[in-house]
């Protein structure tokens, strides 16, 4: 019988935050935290607060619709070691990669082991996925700019959504080469809406295929 999860003593407890802004139409801001904490009296017996061992901040310039990275920056902000800090200028080889497909191989070849630290590789292999997701986000955005004006703008750029698409290709059993999803894709009869786009917009009082429609 599984215990419940109040009954435990807490160890450790690690968190990752990643957020993506959009600085412009051709490019991404992706900010990424982790922080390790113990929890109170563990290390110190008399300390009422939870210890935080490791907090680590990246932000990554990501040009877009390529996901080049044309920006680092690297910051140390708790580190238990007081040469923790002097490997952040390493992370500047990021430069020139993309962070789609291969991403995570890449970061370890670069930064694994005594090439780089542990935590800020970890938590550039969490940040790569959410930036990779908002592309979404990011080729609506740009259309709603286009759709209030006259002409297309010159500055919002070509997204070609089937291929962005098949970037998923091997990343799960979804998107397995051999499946059923990657087949609809190539033949241009995948849903372009995921399920909580589709029930949100049932909820809402639209048809979802009319939706995605008007929104090609």
């Amino acid at each position: 019988m599984t215990t419940p999860i109040e009954e435990l003593e807490p160890l450790h407890e690690r968190t990752y935050a990643v957020r993506v802004y959009r600085r412009s139409p051709t490019e991404l801001l992706a900010r990424g935290t982790m922080r390790d904490e113990k929890p109170p009296g563990l290390y110190i017996d008399d300390d009422p607060e939870p210890l935080t061992i490791h907090q680590m901040t990246v932000e990554l310039v990501v040009e877009y619709p390529s996901l080049t990275i044309v920006g680092v920056d690297v910051h140390f902000g708790t580190h238990p070691h007081s040469d923790c800090p002097g490997i952040a200028e390493r992370y500047g080889g990021l430069v020139g990669l993309s962070i789609s497909r291969g991403f995570t191989h890449k970061t370890r070849e670069l930064f694994g082991g005594p090439r780089g630290c542990t935590h800020v590789t970890a938590l550039l292999q969490a940040m790569a996925p959410a930036v990779v997701q908002s592309t979404w986000s990011m080729r609506i955005r740009n259309q709603l700019d286009t759709a209030h004006l006259d002409d297309t703008r010159a500055d919002v750029p070509v997204d070609d959504f089937a291929a962005r698409q098949l970037l998923n290709v091997g990343t799960c059993h979804v998107w397995a080469e051999d499946g059923e999803h990657v087949a609809l894709v190539q033949r241009g009869e995948a849903a372009r809406l995921g399920l909580p786009v589709r029930e949100r917009l049932v909820e809402l009082g639209h048809d979802p295929e009319q939706w995605a429609e008007r929104h090609a």
